[in-house]
Order: structure tokens, then sequence, then C-alpha cells
């Protein structure tokens, strides 16, 4: 008990130290009334989906972190500048960003040198066409459950929410809105946390096997090390996946067919342990939940399609 304790916290302390942050930064923009301003560049793509421009706000703060992003919407929600619909659409826009920075941070640096410029290519084009899909499907959304906004009257009517303030009382101010949201966020992310590192402990995430499948597709025998490896750790099953196709002993339609089979088990696996804790307790679990839920979705669907390209292809 006491190691899931310290485990619990060492995880969800960073996660919630960010959480504290994103909250205190929302509170600060609207006290100090610069939302509009910082919103600017993100406008067109909230515009085209009808949300809110608020969710613009939080869309340029998502680019350096998901989670501050996200506990800005959660701040607005609270403010009653959202609603419900409105938040679930708004974090699949946060999420957006992540595919950007994955880009730099991992596909170019991690990937590609590790699975060879074909294959790592490839793969980074998984990535790219989940973030344009997940957009197509918050536009569609969008224009189906809301109306056009008129963005002058939006404004004018977020500028009467805001309180103008000095730089002491606007933090003042931000710090007392955020602590009963934060001290609700904590409880919740802490419990939920402690129950996704208990279920690990008891092995709950290792029955997720893709070895069944396995023998489905085709797979040859070697690379069952690398599929089973991939759903536990991605870059190191990635790892061992490049020596084998530049032995030869792969070719680069088997490896991403190890691949996209591998990330089919290891999303659910990472919404459950990392996304799920995470949403539910900035949205409650009826909100947070769905947006865990159509976000695992869209990507197992979009690494579907192109399973089934491999497939074909081999």
């Amino acid at each position: 008990m006491q190691d899931l304790i310290q485990d619990t916290l060492s995880f969800a302390v960073p996660v919630l130290l960010t959480i504290f942050l994103g909250l205190f930064f929302a509170g600060m923009l609207l006290e100090l009334g610069i939302l509009n301003r910082i919103s600017v560049l993100s406008r067109p793509l909230v515009a085209v989906a009808h949300l809110p421009d608020v969710c613009a706000s939080s869309f340029v703060v998502s680019l350096g972190s998901t989670v501050a992003a996200n506990s800005m919407i959660a701040r607005f929600r609270e403010d009653e500048l959202m609603q419900p619909k409105e938040v679930f659409l708004c974090t699949m826009v946060n999420s957006i960003p992540a595919y950007i920075r994955e880009i730099f941070t991992y596909q170019i640096p991690i990937v590609v040198p590790a699975l060879g410029l074909v294959a790592g290519s490839l793969y980074a084009s998984v990535f790219m066409m989940t973030a344009l899909v997940k957009i197509s499907v918050v536009i569609i959304l969008g224009r189906f459950m809301f109306g056009e906004r008129p963005r002058q009257q939006e404004s004018c009517a977020l500028t009467k929410k805001i309180s103008m303030a000095s730089l002491p009382q606007a933090a003042s101010r931000a710090m007392r809105g955020q602590a009963r949201i934060f001290a609700r966020i904590a409880i919740v992310y802490l419990i939920m946390t402690f129950l996704i590192f208990a279920l690990k402990d008891r092995g709950f995430f290792e029955t997720m096997s893709p070895l069944p499948l396995a023998g489905i597709f085709g797979i040859p025998g070697e690379s069952i090390v690398p599929l089973t490896t991939y759903v536990a750790s991605p870059v190191l099953g990635i790892t061992m996946l490049g020596p084998m196709i530049q032995s030869g002993s792969l070719t680069v339609v088997q490896a991403m067919i190890v691949l996209m089979l591998g990330s089919m088990f290891m999303l659910p696996v990472f919404a459950l342990r990392s996304m799920a804790p995470n949403y539910t307790a900035l949205f409650g679990p009826r909100l947070g939940l769905s947006v865990v839920a159509l976000s695992t979705s869209i990507s197992i669907l979009v690494r579907l399609v192109f399973l089934l390209a491999f497939l074909w292809m081999a």
C-alpha cells in the first residue's frame, strides 16, 4: 500500500502542479482582461467550428501544454463562460497541438532514425492524419451543434464579465477563484490515479495483449516480441523493429502492420492510465470520459484504416 501511495504521489504531483498553474493563468487572463488579445492566432479555427472565443485562448496555451490548456477550460466552465458541449469540443481542439509538438520532439529525433526514413515517415503520417481527422470531426460537430457566432457581440459580452484589475489584485482574485476548483480536481485526480496504479499492480493492463490477433494478421514470429513490447513502451518497440527492417527480416509494410496493431492496443491502455484520471478530474466522469472515448476512438479508427491498407499491400 505504501508503494502504491508513493507511486501515485510521484506521478500525480507534477500533473497537479501544471493544472494549478493552468487554473491560475486562466484566472489572470480573465482578471486582466487580455483574453481576447491572445486568441487572435487561433480564432479562425474556432470560428469555422462555431466555438467560443475562449476556446481560441486555450488553444494558444495548448501549444505549450495540453494539461494547462484544459485546466483553463475547466476554469472557464466554472465561471460559466462555456457550456458542456462547448467544453467537449474545445478539449478536442486542445489535443491537436500535441501532434505538432510530437513531430519535432518524437517523430523526427526518435522515430525516423530508429525505423529509417521510409518507415519513419509513414509512421509520422499516421499521427498527422489523426490530427486532421480530429480537426475535421470538431468542425463538423461544431457546425452541427452551434449556429454561427456574432464575434463582436460575444467579445463585448465577455468583456462585461471581466473586471479589470491591477496585477496584484488580479493575482489575488485568480488565487481565490481557483482554490475550490483545484481542491476538487486534486482529490478526484489523486483517487483516480491511485486506482489506476492499483489495477496496474494487479496485472490488469497485461491482460490487454495483442498476441491473440497477431496470427490473424499474419505477423512474422520474430516480430512478436517488439509487438508486445510496443504496447508497454512504444519507444522500445520501435527501437527493436528498426534493426529488423534494416536486416531484411521484416519489410517496411510488415513493420507498419506491427506498429499499427501494437498502437491499437496501446492507445486504450494509455487512455485508461493517463487520460482518464486527468479528464475526469477536470471535467467530471461523464464529460471527461466522453472526451477520452471520442479522442481514443478516432485515433484507433485511423490506425485501423492504415492497418487494413498495409494488410492489402502485404
